[in-house]
């Protein structure tokens, strides 16, 4: 991809927001009941925990949604999510990684294999692709909400520890490794700047162009993937310019 973000707009870009708010919620749910069973409520020592709740309180999820799923996680339930991730290809052969949060492991590698299956790709094995992608933490800041030029943000980054800083249209993105994520998003909020997004997540090392047919049956795909109840992100090594997106 040209930059981290750019599937992240994808459904901005067509006006879904409404559309999808709901499924949003119970992706974040998702996210902060896991948190919470594998390290406690407390934000403050649980830093998974207050990365999902700083993502709720970004897509105005209610502070009610919040407490109940955090009172849900501690209380005595049947209900447990475990992490799966689902490789594979798609349209011209790009790359494809599906992280997702499940309590039906089969259902959900039912549906994980449809929508690749309907929308020109193929799920792999285990490995098949991860070795395209490096783990990493990435911090993304909104030009139109900050003051600061990219060589102020790009010192500021890395002395905080960060690698790289990657400038997009409408975008500054910072990475990290996955080890000072938590401390450089922490000294980078304590001099005042704001994220848009902050995760640790798989980032591709090289790209595949995609253009006309197959770029528009990609975005297709992530689109199917992305609806799923229980996909929580999509990441791919495809290279789609803007003007696919509009069409």
């Amino acid at each position: 991809m040209a930059g981290h973000s750019k599937w992240k707009n994808i459904m901005h870009r067509k006006g879904r927001q409404d559309a999808i708010k709901a499924k949003i919620f119970t992706k974040i749910s998702k996210e902060i009941f896991v948190a919470v069973r594998n390290g406690g409520p407390d934000p403050n020592v649980n830093f998974k925990l207050k990365l999902a709740i700083q993502k709720a309180k970004k897509n105005n999820m209610p502070s009610d949604n919040i407490e109940r799923t955090i009172k849900k996680a501690l209380g005595e339930t049947d209900s447990n999510y475990e992490e799966i991730t689902y490789e594979g290809y798609g349209p011209g052969g790009v790359a494809v990684m599906v992280q997702c949060l499940t309590d039906n492991r089969n259902r959900t590698a039912a549906e994980v294999r449809h929508a690749f299956n309907k929308n020109g790709g193929s799920l792999g094995e285990t490995g098949s692709v991860t070795w395209m992608f490096e783990r990493k933490g990435v911090l993304i800041i909104d030009k139109k909400k900050t003051d600061l030029d990219e060589d102020s943000i790009m010192m500021m980054a890395l002395e905080a520890g960060a690698e790289d800083l990657k400038v997009e249209e409408d975008d500054y993105e910072i990475y990290t490794t996955p080890e000072q994520f938590e401390n450089v998003k922490t000294s980078l909020e304590q001099q005042g700047l704001e994220f848009e997004e902050a995760e640790i997540t798989m980032i591709p090392q090289n790209t595949i162009a995609l253009t006309g047919e197959n770029a528009k049956a990609m975005i297709k795909l992530i689109d199917a993937l992305e609806d799923l109840d229980d996909v929580q992100s999509v990441q791919t090594n495809a290279d789609i310019d803007d003007s696919e997106f509009e069409e």
